[in-house]
């Protein structure tokens, strides 16, 4: 899906993923049925968080992955898709490169510098070869940074305040902003930074990114082959400018539901990044398996709309004060997510990580995991003075065990503070149109919705509260803030931007622009004799296999 704003996507790691009703055809619907899931669920503040898994101390030959999905294209700038993405960031390399910390570095840009706070720089890495051999110059880098901008691709809105790139010196392409823009360089560690070979994507034309077309890329995998409706396989490319890969081939198939889960148990699969908490949850005791869970940008939220029940600000904050998110965690997801004060997962804190916590958990009052009876007083003051919707608060779901559970919570604790509420249950591909159509939010007060960032900082999210976004729903508009989220768009450096950046968040929460319930770390499926990729959402854009090995040198 093209995102919505420059800086923002649907959570395929939080949403699509959690849209299958049943993860285990044998234990049925699970709905708040923990042992279906996997036994006793996970204590959520319990959880360990860690960016990467222990290092691999031997080589392996071959690896098989799980993917949820078949990719549908190769070409990230035409449609970029996350098990798309799984497999190309260990193929294609960006200009800068995210860290499995979540931190944003310079990479085929071996060097950056800002002479002026519009002007950034770029020396292009030398010694780097495409896998046909040639070389990876500047010329190829401003070539791929021109085809991301072009209005028909998908990276085409992070390119927006770009008044001009050229190439400036043999090794050195330098790029022009309209305004300063603090996000720039993060949106190069994503697909806008890719660097592709001109020459292979041009001859391909169309079929760039199809079965039977090569990669066009440099990074330490090349792809050897695709088998449509079958398997994808990429092995270690020898003439990578980098450290040689631990894993000399990965072969990708996929499945969904049971069949995944059954892969992994009976290991007829290495491992896989589970797109959905339930999926880990039904795999949490596998004696062959082992889970590790890291950072993500990805979170569960409510999202009011304009239709009116959730139009006050005092009843929006009323049923934020009144939710219990620890028991959506509980019964929802196993345990497998984290009750959050914020609408934005941690892996958004790329820098100043102490500040963005601390921050966080100041939000807790706004947002307790489990409401207390001052909670509940003060929730049911705030709506007496604002007076209870005349309508019940229509509550926007599909059928998904975990949504199913955040709706009847959502009621249950309007129910609480005196506001009638009743929850409309709608097919998957009905509810997918909730995001793109305001037509069809038009019978809905709030939705039960997720949503990540791809960016590693939260400024990535907060200009969903701007007075013109498209994911303003709610019609929140506060000129104060606007003029926060901009200038803290603006504002190169890293410190100044977090004490902004704070203040922002502090009245995206307080106003209820959105209400968030949890985040949703990554979960990583691998073998108990496998170890050494991230752990974090970093997955989707470093190369994780190439540090995949076994536990133990052999």
């Amino acid at each position: 899906m093209t995102p919505p704003t420059s800086t923002t996507r649907r959570a395929r790691a939080a949403g699509a993923g959690l849209a299958a009703a049943c993860l285990l055809a044998a234990a049925g619907c699970a709905g708040a049925d923990t042992n279906a899931l996997g036994g006793a669920p996970a204590d959520a503040a319990k959880l360990r968080l860690m960016p990467l898994t222990p290092a691999a101390h031997g080589r392996l030959d071959q690896a098989d992955w799980l993917l949820e999905d078949e990719p549908d294209s190769l070409d990230l700038d035409r449609q970029g898709s996350s098990a798309g993405r799984v497999v190309l960031t260990n193929v294609c390399e960006r200009l800068y490169q995210l860290q499995p910390d979540m931190s944003v570095k310079p990479f085929l840009a071996e060097k950056a510098r800002t002479p002026d706070d519009r002007t950034l720089v770029l020396t292009v890495r030398d010694g780097v070869t495409f896998h046909d051999g040639s070389k990876l110059t500047a010329d190829a880098v401003l070539w791929s940074l021109k085809r991301h901008a072009r209005d028909d691709m998908e990276q085409s809105d992070e390119f927006g305040n770009v008044s001009s790139m050229r190439k400036t010196g043999a090794r050195e392409v330098t790029i022009r902003f309209k305004a300063p823009d603090a996000l720039f360089t993060k949106a190069l560690a994503g697909d806008a930074g890719i660097v592709w070979n001109p020459p292979q994507v041009t001859r391909a034309g169309k079929e760039f990114g199809t079965p039977g077309q090569a990669d066009a890329c440099s990074g330490p995998y090349r792809l050897k082959s695709w088998k449509s409706g079958d398997s994808l396989t990429i092995e270690a490319y020898d003439g990578y400018w980098g450290a040689r890969p631990l894993t000399r081939r990965v072969t990708f198939r996929w499945a969904s539901d049971s069949a995944l889960v059954n892969a992994l148990k009976t290991g007829a699969a290495d491992g896989a990044y589970a797109e959905s908490p339930n999926t880990a949850a039904a795999l949490r005791r596998a004696r062959n398996l082992k889970q590790y869970y890291g950072p993500s940008t990805a979170s569960l939220v409510l999202i009011p709309t304009a239709r009116g029940g959730l139009k006050a600000p005092a009843i929006r904050r009323a049923l934020s004060l009144s939710l219990d998110r620890k028991g959506i965690a509980t019964s929802g997801y196993g345990g497998l997510v984290q009750p959050w004060a914020a609408p934005v997962g941690a892996g958004a804190w790329g820098y100043e990580t102490r500040r963005f916590a601390a921050a966080q958990r100041k939000l807790g009052a706004l947002a307790p995991a489990t409401p207390t009876a001052d909670d509940l007083a003060e929730a049911r003051a705030l709506v007496k003075e604002a007076g209870a919707p005349a309508d019940p608060v229509v509550i926007g779901t599909d059928s998904s065990q975990g949504r199913t559970v955040v709706a009847n919570a959502t009621r249950a604790a309007l129910q609480r503070i005196g506001v009638t509420a009743r929850i409309k249950t709608v097919p998957p591909a009905q509810f997918e149109e909730f995001y793109s159509d305001p037509g069809a939010r038009d019978g809905i007060d709030v939705l039960v919705g997720d949503w990540y960032i791809s960016k590693s900082d939260p400024m990535g999210f907060y200009d969903n509260g701007l007075s013109d976004s498209s994911n303003n729903w709610v019609g929140f508009k506060d000129a104060a803030y606007d003029r926060l989220v901009r200038r803290a768009l603006a504002t190169l450096d890293d410190g100044k931007r977090a004490r902004l950046t704070t203040d922002v968040q502090r009245r995206f929460v307080e106003a209820a622009v959105w209400i968030p319930v949890a985040q949703v770390p990554t979960a990583l499926v691998l073998s108990d004799r496998l170890t050494g990729p991230p752990a974090s959402q970093s997955y989707l854009y470093y190369p994780w296999a190439a540090r995949l090995g076994l536990r133990k040198a052999g």
